[in-house]
């Protein structure tokens, strides 16, 4: 079954960097192209953030134009994960970040010029940045 555990996330000061994790099980692989990293606040919809195409040879990346040369995402496929280095955070990326696999019965989200239908998460990881 899909299974996507998120490590890392937590406070730090605005210019500051974190790492996000999101381990993967084997059959997350064998069911699912691209795995997305979304985030979501209090009272707004849940959105995209950077996407990355998981097979060995891939690592096509899609990124939301707010993180765009901030925000690296990046997978290990000999340990089935897919990490998000986030740089330069500003006290906006403070979100619940959830990383999540594709599924045709998945809602569709839109991160940078795609669109994904994710429908399989994590339990997502909190992320903070103070001005």
């Amino acid at each position: 079954q899909v299974q996507l555990v998120e490590s890392g996330g937590g406070s730090v000061q605005a210019g500051g960097s974190l790492r996000l994790s999101c381990a993967a099980s084997r059959y997350t692989y064998s069911s699912s192209n691209y795995i997305g990293w979304l985030r979501q606040t209090p009272g707004k919809e849940r959105e995209g953030v950077a996407s990355i195409y998981i097979y060995i040879g891939g690592g096509s990346t899609y990124y939301a134009d707010s993180v765009k040369g901030r925000f690296t995402s990046s997978q290990d496929n000999a340990k089935n994960t897919v990490s998000m280095q986030m740089n330069s955070l500003k006290p906006d990326d403070t979100a619940m970040y959830y990383c999540a696999a594709e599924s045709v019965s998945g809602r569709w989200y839109t991160v940078g010029p795609r669109q994904f239908r994710f429908g399989y998460w994590g339990q997502g990881t909190q992320v903070t940045v103070s001005s």
